[in-house]
C-alpha cells in the first residue's frame, strides 16, 4: 500500500489539468489559511514522500500534498520549459483555487522549492519553507552571482540526465543491480549514508510515477559548440531549471515578503556547492571527459547562491531562518523528522499542543533586516 494510515488521495479538476492531492482524513476544509500547510515535492518523486510528516503534524492543521504535472497521479501533460517552472506553479494555483484555498503556508522540496518561490512571485503566500531547494538561478551553468556561463546554457537541462536511469524508470526497475537504478539513486542521492526506512519501497514507487513521455522527464536537449556538447532544450522537467528559463532571485524585490525557512542537509549530494549532479563538477573530477577548466566551466555554487539571495532578501526587509542539518542529505524531512517538524511548526507560528524538543540552537541561523 502506497498510502499510509489516515492519508487519502483525490483528483481535483481544474481548468488546466487534473491534479492529484493527498489529504488527511478528518481535516476540516474550512480551516483558515493560517492553519493550512501545502507540500510540494521535488523532481523524480511525488506527494507520497510527504506522508510521514503529514501524519505527524497536529490535527488542528489542514495538511495537503500536491503532485506536480507528470508525477504521481496528476495528469501527465507536456511541460513548456521556456516558462521556467510556471507550468508547475500555475497548476498549483489552479488546484488551490479549486479547493477554495486563497493562500497558505507552502513547503517546497528541491524542484518544489523553485516552484513555491515562483508561486510567491505571482501570488500571496503566508510563508515559504524551502527544503534543499534548487538555487534561485536554476540548476547548472551559472557563476555565483547568477550570470550564465554560456549563451546556450551548455551542460544544463535534459542532456545531463543519465539515459540508463531514464530507461530504468521506464522499466519500473525496483532492484539495486546498478548504481543507476531508482532505488540505488535514492540511497546515494536522496539521503545520506546510514538512512534506513521501512517505507523505502514507497519512496521508490513514488520515484517510478515519473512520466517519461515526451514533454515530461527529462525533456529535450540540443547540440552545443561548447563543452560538454549539449545545451538545454525547451520542453520537459530538467529544462525548466535551465538558467535562461528560470530565475526567481526577484523575490528580493517583493513588496510583501513572506517569512522564509531554509532547511538543508550538510551532506546533500544533489544541491550543494559541489553537486554530484552538476556536469561541471563531474568534469572537474574527471568523470565527464574533456573538462575545459575552472575558468570556463566552474561548478555551480548552489548553496552559496541561495544564501546570497536570502541574505539580500533579509537586507531588503524579509525574515529568513536557515537550519543546516548536520549529516543529513537531500531529504531532512525523512532523515531528521522531529527536527523538521519542530522547525516547520515554529516557522508557521503554530500554537497548540507541545511540539517536539527544539533542535540544537547552533543549527539555527536567523537573518532579518533588524
Amino acid at each position: 500500500m502506497t498510502l499510509f494510515d489516515g492519508i487519502t488521495s483525490r483528483l481535483v479538476e481544474t481548468g488546466r489539468l487534473s491534479v492529484n492531492v493527498l489529504e488527511r482524513a478528518g481535516d476540516d476544509p474550512a480551516t483558515v489559511p493560517d492553519h493550512t500547510v501545502v507540500f510540494v515535492h521535488g523532481n523524480v518523486s511525488s506527494s507520497l514522500f510527504w506522508q510521514e510528516i503529514m501524519q505527524d503534524l497536529p490535527s488542528d492543521l489542514r495538511v495537503l500534498a500536491v503532485d506536480l504535472r507528470g508525477f504521481g497521479g496528476t495528469e501527465h501533460a507536456p511541460i513548456d520549459a521556456t516558462r521556467g517552472v510556471r507550468d508547475f506553479s500555475d497548476d498549483l494555483h489552479a488546484a488551490l483555487e479549486a479547493l477554495g484555498i486563497p493562500t497558505a503556508h507552502l513547503v517546497g522540496w528541491s524542484l518544489g522549492g523553485g516552484v513555491v518561490l515562483q508561486y510567491a512571485l505571482d501570488h500571496p503566500v503566508l510563508s515559504l519553507t524551502l527544503q534543499a531547494p534548487v538555487s534561485p538561478y536554476g540548476f547548472g551553468g551559472t557563476r555565483r552571482d547568477g550570470t550564465r556561463l554560456t549563451d546556450d546554457d551548455a551542460g544544463a537541462g535534459a542532456g545531463a540526465a543519465n539515459p540508463d536511469f531514464v530507461q530504468r524508470l521506464i522499466d519500473h526497475d525496483t532492484s539495486t543491480e546498478a548504481p543507476t537504478s531508482p532505488r540505488s539513486v535514492f540511497r546515494s542521492g536522496y539521503v545520506a549514508p546510514g538512512y534506513t526506512s521501512d517505507h523505502e519501497d514507497v519512496w521508490v514507487e513514488s520515484m517510478l510515477t515519473t512520466s517519461t513521455a515526451g514533454g515530461n522527464y527529462p525533456g529535450d536537449s540540443v547540440p552545443s559548440p561548447n563543452w560538454p556538447g549539449f545545451a538545454a532544450g525547451t520542453i520537459g522537467v530538467l529544462n525548466t531549471l535551465a538558467p535562461r528559463h528560470f530565475d526567481v532571485s526577484g523575490i528580493v524585490d517583493l513588496a510583501a515578503k513572506p517569512p522564509i525557512l531554509w532547511i538543508h542537509g550538510t551532506a546533500d549530494a544533489i544541491v550543494s556547492d559541489a553537486s554530484f549532479y552538476d556536469i561541471n563538477h563531474l568534469g572537474a573530477l574527471g568523470i565527464v571527459p574533456g573538462w575545459p577548466g575552472e575558468d570556463v566551466a566552474p561548478a555551480q555554487p548552489m548553496v552559496s547562491q541561495t544564501r546570497d539571495v536570502l541574505d539580500a532578501y533579509a537586507a531588503a526587509g524579509g525574515e529568513v531562518t536557515e537550519i543546516a542539518v548536520e549529516g543529513a542529505g537531500h531529504a531532512p524531512h525523512l532523515e531528521r523528522p522531529a527536527q523538521f517538524r519542530q522547525a516547520l511548526l515554529t516557522h508557521i507560528g503554530y500554537v497548540g499542543r507541545p511540539a517536539d524538543p527544539a533542535p540544537p540552537t547552533e543549527a539555527i541561523i536567523l537573518r532579518s533586516a533588524d
